[in-house]
């Protein structure tokens, strides 16, 4: 084709909407095209650009001995919920009805649809192992949809799945496509890190998450610079931070009027803020969850969830939430309070090796000084759990280094 008559509508100035230099150069140049938020169309140059991406894709899945299919996008409900996911997946299926009130939903994924479709065609483990994959689109309703490509509702996923055996099958199984996923990225010349994940609603005892290095991203991740450890934030293991230990002091209250964050406290204080602790509230499976960390650290929400065996992710609590069980935002510790089976209260451990430190004193413009958590929480009454984020103050928990 004469690149006369290629069809590239490029743009002069940089879209109001588009926040990262990814987003601003496809659209400038002509490769896409914002449909709505979080919805794109792809123009000549950017789905030829797809085309050959996809091609390296299939060229290493056949390599490692995978076999391409085609499922249905439109999933019936029923798999969904005999998995036990229907609900669990929370807010970002989306799901229809069709003109006869069955219920359906738009594949976020697909391990419902393979399963239900290999069980019927399988019969003998000598079968076995079968690798079956697919290059399609999926649909997860965003809360945030952001980052152009990298965060939309409507993307392209390659997925594939393998039956095996045994538990050995797997892990050969599992480090075929680790292998194939390695030459992938080199070949699209990507600066990369494989890294420990977290499964999410999928399950598993191991994931990795192959990371493309870049400074605008959507997560961060933590490796060691001695050993070869890596791994998403999100999962990223943190040890117990201690203090050195202060004779207790009396619990008191002091005004603090319109310093609701952990910050303002701290500076009207004088408090440094690991002298401080910081309360985050989610909602989590219909229960208000308090999660508590050091001033200076940050609630790693994964954990949270993991902690109260949550099975969809945590949102923020809403003002209805907060009044419901009792609490008043931007002053609350768990000084005085009790769990209910609508209330869960979650701790991080460095927290329960605090002395005399600051927190909310559970009624506006208030908090309290020389809170000792073993002392002045309900520790029976409470979850302990490692639910901050690994800072770089951290060791690395396989090998302590930095």
């Amino acid at each position: 084709m004469l690149a006369t008559k290629l069809y590239v509508p490029t743009l002069r100035e940089v879209p109001s909407d588009a926040d990262v230099v990814s987003q601003q150069l496809m659209l400038r140049a002509g490769f896409m095209r914002k449909t709505a938020n979080g919805l794109y169309s792809f123009l000549p140059l950017g789905w030829r650009s797809i085309k050959k991406i996809e091609a390296i894709v299939r060229e290493e899945m056949d390599r490692a001995s995978a076999q391409e299919i085609m499922m249905p996008i439109l999933q019936p409900a029923e798999i969904w919920k005999e998995s036990g996911r229907w609900n669990a997946y929370g807010a970002e299926m989306m799901r229809i009805n069709d003109r006869h009130d069955n219920e359906f939903c738009l594949g976020p994924t697909h391990e419902e649809m393979i399963t239900t479709l290999v069980k019927n065609e399988i019969n003998s483990y000598r079968q076995l192992p079968v690798n079956l994959y697919q290059i399609q689109s999926k649909f997860r309703d965003e809360r945030r949809p952001r980052y152009g490509l990298m965060r939309s509702r409507e993307f392209i996923m390659k997925d594939a799945y393998s039956f095996d055996v045994d538990e050995a099958g797997l892990e050969e199984s599992y480090k075929s496509m680790y292998d194939a996923y390695t030459r992938i990225f080199n070949r699209c010349g990507l600066t990369f890190r494989p890294v420990e994940a977290d499964s999410g609603a999928i399950g598993g005892s191991g994931t990795h998450e192959f990371m493309a290095i870049a400074e605008a991203g959507e997560a961060d991740i933590v490796y060691c610079t001695k050993c070869d450890y890596a791994a998403n934030i999100e999962i990223g293991k943190p040890g117990i931070m201690k203090q050195a230990e202060e004779a207790l002091q009396k619990l008191s209250v002091v005004d603090t009027p319109n310093a609701s964050s952990i910050e303002a406290v701290g500076e009207m204080l004088n408090l440094p803020l690991h002298k401080t602790i910081k309360a985050v509230v989610f909602s989590i499976d219909g229960k208000v969850v308090l999660a508590i960390v050091r001033g200076d650290h940050e609630v790693n929400e994964v954990a949270v969830q993991h902690a109260v065996l949550g099975s969809v992710e945590p949102e923020m609590a809403t003002p209805e939430e907060l009044e419901k069980v009792g609490l008043t935002a931007g002053f609350i510790s768990p000084v005085g309070l009790e769990q209910t089976e609508e209330f869960a209260i979650v701790v991080d451990e460095s927290v329960m090796e605090t002395y005399n430190v600051c927190g909310g004193a559970n009624k506006k413009d208030a908090h309290y000084i020389n809170i000792n958590p073993k002392r002045d929480f309900n520790v029976e009454d409470i979850i302990v759990a490692p639910i901050r984020l690994i800072t770089k103050d951290d060791v690395c928990p396989t090998c302590g280094g930095s």
